[in-house]
């Protein structure tokens, strides 16, 4: 069973009793948490009414996804791809690799070096390559930079401190989609073993302006050759010319079944967690985020299974009772992290014991983001309505009720 009490450090600095959800298993470690009367959590219902609707595991979303396959390869027609993905030798994006020559596209893969791959995923990569015949597109970020942003957002003691990482992954994938006119963005995010994040865990990677002042503050360098997406790129001109699909999402997705498809057919080999293909991201996960924060990722990444239905609670309740890492395990990756980011054990250990601090204490771009999302669902759910107008009513005055309605006065 989970330990209680669990203390986990609060933005607003008070202590909660502790408390752990009904159905998944996500507790008062996330700050936002909130539970029904029958203690089911927020990221439950969330998960109901946010994210189900969107995830077609069944015969609407096959159909549904050979529509956008389709669309993809009509409009890549005569090009040297159809579509780009990122490949980071993980499972949701190695196993939707394997699909996308079973799917006649045509990918331009990329990989995003950012100095922290471990072995295993490096031959996972090549060994997915070759045998599906597919050429690879690198891009090294440059380990100056990168070491000296990573130093810097050690020293401002947030939670998220894969967002130097997570940046430069995206804005290189989406530069280099840009670089060859490619619309359509392939991502192995997916519903089935996502479903469940609680957003206090974390903040934006995407928001650049944070990023500057985290690295202003407390970088030693200057960001040349790190590729930052600012607002406007990332939430205007990107979105505008590129189209993220999520084909998982449209699928039957089962993570233990992924595995075994990749390892039977590819001699992939499995590493043990949720992103730990990153070494820095294990050491992350696993040590500074419960360290410091009292954060454990195993706990959505094993809510979202469960409320996916394909987990237990009491498989998953076994699963945290395992430990995060092995005494050796856990002195060779702070050692070579340490050693890695120029710094002594002590020093690393160090930011680990400092106190806490929350995103909002930077400067952000978060209402900006907020106003964006509002404004972009609003013109979804007029889209919707401007749809199914169109059924009923004819085609000339169809056409200019959509227009009504996709004016910012209407």
């Amino acid at each position: 069973m989970i330990k209680t009490p669990t203390v986990a450090w609060m933005p607003d600095g008070k202590v909660r009793d502790y408390r752990v959800c009904t159905r998944c298993v996500m507790d008062t470690t996330d700050p936002d948490i909130t539970f029904d009367a029958a203690g089911v959590c927020s990221n439950c219902h969330r998960f109901e009414t946010s994210i189900r609707p969107y995830w077609k595991p069944d015969a609407a979303g096959a159909a549904e996804l050979d529509a956008l396959l389709h669309e993809i390869r009509t409009k890549g027609a005569g090009k040297p791809y159809d579509c780009i993905i990122g490949l980071s030798g993980g499972v949701d994006s190695s196993f939707l690799a394997t699909k996308l020559l079973e799917w006649k596209l045509r990918p331009l893969v990329v990989h995003v070096d950012a100095g922290w791959n471990s072995e295993l995923a490096v031959n996972n990569i090549e060994m997915i390559l070759s045998k599906l015949g597919l050429h690879l597109d690198t891009v090294v970020i440059d380990w100056n930079e990168m070491r000296d942003l990573q130093r810097a957002f050690l020293k401002s003691h947030v939670a998220n401190q894969d967002i130097p990482q997570d940046h430069a992954y995206t804005a290189a994938l989406v530069r280099k989609a840009l670089e060859h006119d490619i619309r359509y963005v392939i991502s192995g995010t997916n519903f089935a073993t996502e479903g469940v994040l609680p957003q206090g865990w974390g903040y934006d990677a995407m928001d650049a302006t944070q990023l500057r002042d985290i690295h202003r503050r407390f970088g030693e360098g200057t960001l040349k050759a790190y590729p930052v997406m600012e607002f406007q790129d990332y939430f205007g001109t990107m979105q505008q010319r590129l189209r993220f699909i999520a084909p998982l999402n449209f699928m039957p997705y089962d993570k233990t079944a992924a595995i075994a498809h990749l390892e039977q057919n590819f001699g992939w080999r499995y590493y043990g967690g949720k992103h730990y293909e990153s070494i820095w991201t294990r050491w992350f996960q696993a040590h500074y985020l419960p360290t410091k924060f009292g954060y454990d990722k195993r706990k959505a990444h094993l809510s979202s299974l469960i409320v996916a239905g394909s987990m237990t609670r009491e498989a998953a309740l076994r699963e945290l009772d395992k430990p995060l890492y092995t005494d050796n395990e856990l002195t060779d990756d702070t050692a070579f992290v340490a050693k890695k980011l120029g710094l002594t054990v002590d020093e690393l250990e160090g930011y680990l014991t400092a106190p806490p601090r929350h995103y909002s204490d930077y400067s952000t771009n978060a209402a900006q983001i907020e106003q964006f999302c509002r404004r972009k669902s609003r013109k979804a759910r007029l889209r919707q309505i401007a749809t199914r107008f169109s059924k009923d009513l004819p085609r000339r005055i169809a056409g200019k009720l959509s227009s009504m309605l996709a004016s910012p006065k209407s």
